[in-house]
């Protein structure tokens, strides 16, 4: 625990810009001191249909209770066990949620940063 995500919206082009440029410094040796996750979406329909207001609330819940399994998360939720592990796999597919040895899950950001830019 202890590590933050950066969750935005950019296109592909800014996208493959911004790897390009971190390839040619890890090319020149430089090694970032504090590695930052990253995770982005093309657009804000995107992010919002995968970032739903329940899987925020399940996220908060998951950090809180640490690693759990489904079941006792949708007890802990008060949801439909089914409904919970859809949400729980589409997350850990996105890198927000993790799968330990017990096969339970957990949160392993303690903080996730978003930042929408405005249209110009």
């Amino acid at each position: 625990m202890g590590q933050d995500i950066k969750v935005g919206i950019k296109t592909d082009e800014e996208f493959f810009t911004e790897a390009r440029q971190i390839a040619h410094k890890l090319d020149a040796g430089w090694r970032p001191e504090n590695p930052v996750a990253c995770l982005y979406f093309e657009d804000l329909p995107t992010l919002l249909k995968y970032l739903t207001p329940k899987r925020f609330g399940l996220l908060n819940t998951l950090h809180a209770m640490g690693h759990v399994s489904i079941n006792a998360l949708a007890k802990k939720l008060q949801r439909q066990y089914r409904n919970v592990f859809d949400d729980v796999k589409i997350l850990e597919r996105l890198g927000l949620v993790e799968k330990d040895e017990k096969n339970r899950f957990f949160v392993p950001w303690d903080e996730i940063d978003a930042t929408f830019r405005l249209a110009a």
